[in-house]
């Protein structure tokens, strides 16, 4: 259970304190709200919007009901229409996707990363040629 000073803090955040943060055991909980207060809520080098739509891409990939629904809201929040909801989603799907198929296939990372190397320098030369070319 959050301390009395976070319960007001979270109050003050989110206009109440959700009883699911009682689930939360005491020597974490404040800590806990602290990470997604400076995280999530924070200023940080992403923006809300780009934090939002990782979340609920991550929370779709876990196939987590509570985070999918609570990151879509905070994307809407940021003015995320259903479109650009739905594309959060299918990436993190594509991604997942792969990722089985490299697992799968037993991909060697060491190649994995010698041909991710390759792909980026090649995108980097053409993106190059064409400003050149301006």
């Amino acid at each position: 259970m959050v301390s009395d000073q976070t319960r007001a803090e979270i109050e003050e955040y989110l206009g109440q304190v959700p009883s699911w943060l009682d689930a939360l055991s005491e020597p974490a909980a404040d800590h806990s709200w602290g990470v997604v207060r400076d995280l999530e809520f924070g200023e940080t080098e992403l923006a809300g919007r780009e934090k939002a739509l990782v979340a609920l891409g991550a929370a779709a990939a876990m196939n987590c009901p509570y985070c999918i629904h609570f990151h879509s809201e905070e994307a809407r929040l940021e003015g995320v229409d259903d479109v650009g909801r739905n594309e959060a989603v299918n990436v993190a799907a594509d991604v997942r996707y792969f990722s089985t198929i490299l697992h799968g296939a037993e991909v060697e990372v060491d190649d994995f990363r010698r041909e991710t190397a390759e792909i980026v320098g090649y995108i980097e030369q053409q993106g190059a040629e064409a400003a050149g070319a301006d």
